[in-house]
């Protein structure tokens, strides 16, 4: 079981603030502001793009006017950070002119520092969630975002809706040899492999989770199963709860053959000729089943990072 102490976020989220309209409005005026449209983030050069509220104000003649969201203050310098979330008021003729100067997380998201991936999640985690609950749960009436963005009420009832969140495990399987079992999904690129993982059920804890994805997957049982750490994956509202998990029985490992089609056993030595090969894709650095993956090998002497540089895939 691991214990990460003082995880703090290099964003101050700053909620006391969200229900004084008077300190977000005077926040807004000198805040540093990333502009979301569909789901894609201003950014150049390997970097977000922030503008000011002027800026914004002088875009209305493009834009449609829309929402903005209170992402927090910075925790070094209480600088105010906001997202824009709006859309084009005149669709432009190409994709290519309507989404200049704004890309995807999944493109940007490994190029991006401490502070940028902080915004950026949080920022496009909610714009995804604002644009996909336009209407009240209870009545069908129209919301309307409010409080900075962290909910949306309903223009009827005053019913409070809070952005959700989808909790989903994902797991790093390994034998008593320490090797580990990695898994290809159809819907991936050729030789993209990668951990098991699964949304949580209604009624399920977190291990019975584990026990049933890798179960359902790739055909074995698991036991000692411990927590390793947490990621936010906004694609589009998903926390990712790590865990790695120990198979008794290697042997009986099997693809379900309609979410994963491949299943393939690691050893160190075997992975580090697969990558150089360029045999193996793995998933991006900025994911966790990445950082799980990586921990392992490096885990034993004579192995480093760098030995896993080389090929990637988002999907």
């Amino acid at each position: 079981m691991s214990a990460r102490n003082q995880s703090l976020s290099p964003i101050n989220r700053a909620s006391h603030l969200r229900t004084d309209a008077k300190a977000l409005e005077d926040l807004w005026k000198k805040a540093m502001i990333v502009q979301i449209i569909d789901g894609r983030i201003s950014a150049a050069d390997d970097a977000l793009v922030f503008c000011d509220a002027a800026t914004v104000s002088a875009q209305m003649d493009t834009f449609i006017e829309g929402d903005r969201f209170f992402l927090g203050l910075g925790r070094d310098d209480n600088t105010p950070y906001f997202a824009w979330r709006t859309s084009w008021i005149n669709e432009p003729l190409s994709e290519a002119e309507k989404y200049e100067g704004f890309a995807t997380l999944r493109e940007l998201g490994s190029r991006l520092d401490e502070v940028e991936i902080s915004l950026a999640m949080h920022a496009v985690g909610l714009a995804n969630w604002h644009a996909t609950h336009p209407c009240c749960a209870r009545c069908g009436a129209a919301t309307v975002s409010d409080l900075g963005g962290s909910v949306r009420v309903c223009v009827e009832d005053s019913t409070q809706h809070h952005p959700r969140t989808d909790p989903a495990v994902i797991v790093l399987v390994k034998d008593s040899t320490d090797r580990i079992l990695l898994g290809h999904q159809p819907v991936w690129p050729e030789k993209r492999f990668s951990t098991f993982a699964g949304f949580v059920e209604p009624g399920e804890s977190f291990e019975e989770c584990v026990s049933r994805e890798v179960f359902e997957e790739a055909g074995v049982y698991c036991n000692d199963i411990n927590y390793l750490r947490s990621q936010a994956w906004p694609f589009p509202a998903s926390i990712m709860i790590a865990f790695e998990a120990i198979t008794d029985h290697p042997e009986n490992a099997r693809p379900d053959g309609e979410e994963i089609t491949e299943i393939r056993w690691f050893t160190r030595d075997e992975m580090k000729r697969a990558v150089a090969s360029n045999d193996i894709l793995l998933p991006p650095s900025i994911s966790v089943a990445r950082k799980m993956i990586t921990a392992w090998y490096v885990g034993k002497e004579g192995y480093v990072v760098s030995d896993l540089t080389g090929g990637e895939s988002w999907r």
